[in-house]
């Protein structure tokens, strides 16, 4: 049975610029952290590339209390050259998340986006997902409610 899904969570994987991180290396990592492997549905990797992660029948291991009904998406990145939070996507990245995004949205209707610091005190995804993915919808929403 497929679970309901309402909302995609962005996240990234808290590395530094330019440094190169694959599935592989995410699964091993959860895996270390005790989850039955990689906690998030897909990664974008530096060059743009979308790779799946857990498949979304499966609930997530990304964002404490909305994994249910979630799906997780990580960016490769997140930290600047020093280790601070930082905005790292590439231009690849940025346009590759815009595209999984709208194919989520074709697949499993309207889905709110949320960056995982909006659920938690962290930096993640070190950018403002909500605002950034939200935007045209809520903008129809305030014409629709205008134009009434």
């Amino acid at each position: 049975m497929m679970r309901k899904i309402d909302e995609i969570i962005v996240h990234c994987t808290a590395t530094r610029a330019g440094r190169a991180v694959s599935v592989k290396d995410v699964d091993a990592w959860h895996k270390e952290r005790g989850f039955a492997g990689i906690g998030y549905h897909y990664l974008v990797e530096l060059g743009g590339n979308v790779d799946a992660g857990r498949p979304v029948e499966r609930a997530g291991a990304h964002c404490k209390g909305h994994n249910q009904r979630s799906i997780g998406v990580c960016y490769v990145g997140g930290l600047n050259q020093t280790g601070k939070p930082a905005d790292t996507r590439t231009p690849q990245q940025k346009e590759a998340l815009k595209k999984l995004i709208e194919r989520l949205r074709a697949e499993y209707g309207k889905l709110k986006v949320s960056g995982h610091r909006d659920y938690a005190n962290k930096a993640c995804p070190c950018f403002d997902a909500r605002s950034e993915y939200n935007e045209d919808s809520d903008r129809e929403i305030v014409e629709k409610t205008v134009n009434l």
